[in-house]
């Protein structure tokens, strides 16, 4: 096993997530293609306020074990909590005023009895990523492997909302806020992720967790559209 180089390194970390990207699942295609009725979007919300719900609180666990010298990935990773929770707008607040144009109500969105297990399995599985593992190996598959993905995914579901689905500008901010932040959020993960994984065995970790994490993203939105959509859009075919 050799220590591979940084422009390799790279090529492996994008390769591990296609193939699984979040973008080609069913229920972003349906969403993209404008399939889907406000109250599919309203289920959607009320998981995944419980996904990103806590990822400051990820955060923060990937922040206490990042040792004290690497003072580049402390500031990013407190840098990225900050805009989560305190930056102009809490971005669940504003998750929470989408779901709300979309016929639920906030008491919903943020009971924890909603949640589907697929969901119930990516929340758990991002905190126990944060908690064990080496801080780099934890921004590889949270901000490689899941914030990463946002961007591509949203630039594809945020036109319908305005153009087919009707929702205002201010009714989706929660999209457009997230198109532009988890995109530098997401290319910053990168160049820690390529800085601090200098052994070849901490690559090898990344690359595993980046993959698990597109995996695990890609099985909550198979859950959402297996529970929520897919009866829904067989019948239309079928009237």
């Amino acid at each position: 096993m050799e220590l591979l180089s940084r422009e390799e390194f790279r090529k492996q970390m994008e390769e591990a997530i296609k193939g699984v990207h979040s973008q080609a699942s069913p229920f972003s295609v349906a969403w993209a293609e404008g399939k889907l009725e406000r109250s599919h979007f309203a289920r959607w919300a009320e998981n995944h306020y419980h996904y990103v719900g806590p990822f400051a609180d990820y955060l923060a666990y990937i922040y206490a074990n990042i040792p004290d010298q690497y003072t580049d990935a402390k500031d990013f990773t407190l840098q990225n909590m900050y805009e989560e929770e305190l930056a102009d707008v809490r971005h669940t607040d504003l998750l929470i005023r989408f779901a709300e144009a979309c016929g639920t109500t906030e008491a919903n969105v943020t009971n924890p009895d909603h949640m589907l297990a697929t969901t119930r399995g990516l929340q758990s599985w991002c905190y126990a990523v944060a908690i064990r593992e080496h801080f780099v190996v934890a921004t590889a598959a949270l901000v490689v492997g899941l914030e990463s993905q946002v961007p591509a995914i949203y630039r594809k579901q945020l036109p319908p909302l305005k153009e087919k689905y009707g929702f205002t500008e201010e009714e989706v901010e929660f999209f457009d806020l997230h198109i532009v932040s988890d995109e530098i959020h997401g290319e910053r993960g990168y160049q820690i992720v390529l800085e601090h994984a200098n052994t070849p065995e901490l690559q090898e970790r990344c690359l595993k967790f980046i993959r698990q994490g597109a995996e695990m993203r890609w099985s909550y939105m198979q859950g959402l559209y297996d529970a929520y959509v897919k009866q829904d859009l067989e019948a239309k075919v079928q009237a």
